[in-house]
């Protein structure tokens, strides 16, 4: 197993190098049995959900712990929280897909707290998406809760996912598990890969109805 964990390491250090979003000179990364933790620093939130992302993309990772902590660099002037904030309800505002949400914003020494509520489950992480890139702000507690438009029965939200995993050509629908209770959708099963495991979560999230997702996939 070392030598493979030496390969996933060296594989994800030459991505995020390569990555233009992430500034890889103070990341460090460790490999433990194919589970990776990234520690250091990068230049802005967005640079470490991006390092996050290109470390779960390498082949053969099962598990990535991101300790990076956000630094901004000495020459850039960092908003106050109250601008931030501003920054932040003026960024969803912009976006027609969330400006009808009732969100609120809070922000203390740049770390945000969205709170409130979205009607799908998928705007629950595009509302996180829109605001990670804004200068100061250093991390991001995600508390929306999803309030559908309408009720939908879960059995009828459970027919519509398994014909959403269904229709991705990379995702095997008998490898997985679907259970619904309430609107809360239960996924469990071994994938191939982090790309399967993304597509499945893909296809789950975008289907109306759902309030919530547990993710007990894995990938083997």
């Amino acid at each position: 197993m070392k030598n493979n964990d030496e390969t996933i390491k060296k594989t994800i250090i030459d991505t995020l190098y390569w990555d233009s979003r992430v500034d890889a000179s103070d990341v460090k990364v460790q490999v433990d049995n194919r589970e990776v933790t990234l520690r250091g620093t990068v230049p802005n939130y967005a640079a470490s959900e991006a390092a996050l992302f290109d470390a779960y993309r390498v082949s053969g990772v099962t598990k990535v712990d991101n300790q990076l902590l956000v630094k901004y660099s000495s020459e850039i002037e960092i908003p106050l929280d109250r601008e931030i904030k501003t920054n932040i309800e003026t960024q969803l505002a912009w976006h027609d897909s969330i400006k009808d949400s009732e969100i609120q914003v809070s922000v203390k020494n740049g770390k945000v707290l969205l709170s409130g509520h979205v009607d799908a489950y998928w705007k629950k992480f595009k509302a996180e998406q829109i605001i990670s890139g804004l200068t100061g702000v250093v991390g991001i507690q995600n508390a929306l809760t999803v309030v559908p438009t309408k009720a939908v029965v879960d059995d009828v939200i459970a027919d519509d996912v398994v014909k959403a995993i269904s229709r991705s050509p990379i995702v095997d629908v008998d490898a997985i598990d679907i259970q619904v209770k309430n609107g809360v959708v239960t996924v469990s099963g071994a994938m191939s890969n982090r790309v399967e495991y993304e597509a499945a979560l893909d296809a789950v999230s975008n289907t109306f109805g759902i309030k919530d997702i547990v993710d007990r996939l894995h990938i083997k």
